[in-house]
């Protein structure tokens, strides 16, 4: 299997196969402009001193300030980061946020360190790198098993080197110290927007709507929320443990599935939420395959593939998850009439909602909720369209038209500052 830089790549010489795309441009869209790479020392609570590996990727800023998450996991690779800060650069574009592209990692399973430890080790990591980040170069957010109080962290120690309180240097903060409250939920949010244009589009209903997601951390939990409020049925939900699934099409309940994940520490079957009649156990790999309408992986990399494209059942799939889906599926799915929705689209509400946030800090200013909620439903309905109009004129699967639109924006800014 390719690793995910290769699957990025291979994403943007399809884009190029379909509009010229100069020397220079593809030249500088296929290697990043900065790859940072920092030991982090943190004394552990036994008294001992560990090293972890972090990295922070800066793809490209012709567009603006580098933007991009910061991912906690033993998994952690510079190909991985790298592929994520490409696509991170894609991402703003296609939405029309006037950032670049960037993403940054620590190689760690923090599930084994203590709230100290954990501490320590976001601070270590702004320590390494703070000369090279901030709101005017590198915006930085959460991503997979960091969250708003590792921001919280990374932002005062930004400001404690800096010797002034700096909230604009990240995003995704807790309420107190300049983050949004519209921030947590807007990944989800912007996805399940999407959803509700396509089924418009469709001419379908919520009720008569199957969707089985991939995924129960938030952006899944939420999803899995807004659509069970809305009416959709969900029929198959699964996190990295395993999957429930519905037999005979009853709607599973995410607020009951959380209520045993938080209880039990992962979703399985009991008399609360499964029973033999209305549901069963099954694994993440039959879950992707399930007989389903709409498709939400929201877990991570490489999810569906050439292995298993040509059994998916859905006829949408909205990638709430980054790199779910592999190139050599894409043209899988594309034959056979499946609606990809891809990452660069369906899961940039996250990025628009901390544009919103990193707004409101350097103007000093505040929105509601509600007209947070309302200027990104706008923002996702407008770039949906694009893509759409994008791939009806070239005849193009949807991730081509996303890909197609961002380089034609990253194109223009490079040659307005002369680059090109």
């Amino acid at each position: 299997m390719k690793n995910p830089f290769e699957n990025a790549m291979q994403q943007l010489q399809n884009a190029a196969d379909v509009v010229e795309i100069g020397e220079g441009v593809l030249e500088l869209l296929q290697k990043p402009q900065r790859i940072h790479e920092i030991a982090i020392p943190v004394k552990m609570d036994n008294g001992k001193l560990k090293t972890f590996r972090g990295y922070r990727v800066q793809y490209n800023n012709a567009r603006g300030p580098y933007k991009g998450g910061i991912r906690f996991h033993p998994a952690v690779d510079i190909d991985e980061v790298k592929a994520l800060s490409f696509w991170m650069a894609i991402k703003c574009a296609v939405v029309g946020l006037p950032y670049g592209g960037a993403k940054g990692g620590v190689e760690v399973n923090p599930k084994e360190l203590s709230k100290r430890e954990l501490q320590e080790l976001s601070r270590g990591y702004v320590r390494g790198l703070y000369l090279e980040i901030g709101p005017n170069i590198d915006i930085p957010a959460p991503d997979v098993y960091t969250n708003e109080q590792v921001m919280g962290w990374m932002m005062d120690q930004y400001s404690l080197l800096k010797g002034y309180t700096s909230p604009g240097s990240f995003t995704g903060k807790p309420v107190e110290i300049g983050g949004i409250t519209a921030r947590a939920t807007a990944t989800a949010r912007g996805g399940f927007t999407l959803l509700e244009r396509i089924i418009e589009q469709s001419n379908k209903k919520p009720q008569e709507t199957r969707i089985a997601i991939q995924g129960f951390g938030n952006a899944g939990y939420v999803f899995a929320q807004l659509a069970y409020d809305a009416g959709y049925k969900i029929v198959g939900v699964s996190d990295s443990r395993g999957a429930i699934v519905s037999k005979n099409g009853k709607c599973i309940n995410p607020y009951k599935l959380l209520e045993l994940k938080q209880e039990k520490g992962k979703i399985y079957c009991d008399k609360s939420v499964c029973d033999s009649k209305e549901y069963k156990e099954a694994t993440n790999e039959e879950l992707l395959v399930m007989d389903c309408n709409v498709l939400v992986p929201a877990a991570i990399e490489n999810q569906i593939t050439e292995k298993n494209a040509s059994d998916v059942k859905a006829e949408t799939i909205i990638e709430l998850a980054n790199g779910p889906t592999t190139p050599e599926a894409d043209e899988i799915l594309y034959k056979n009439n499946v609606i990809v929705v891809p990452d660069v689209l369906a899961n940039a509400g996250g990025v628009t909602a901390s544009y919103f946030e990193w707004s409101q800090n350097i103007q000093n200013t505040s929105w509601s909720e509600s007209e947070t909620n309302r200027k990104l439903a706008e923002i996702m309905i407008e770039s949906y369209e694009n893509v759409y109009d994008t791939a009806k004129k070239y005849d193009i699967d949807y991730r081509k038209a996303s890909f197609v639109l961002a380089i034609e924006r990253i194109t223009q800014a490079m040659e307005g500052r002369g680059w090109v």
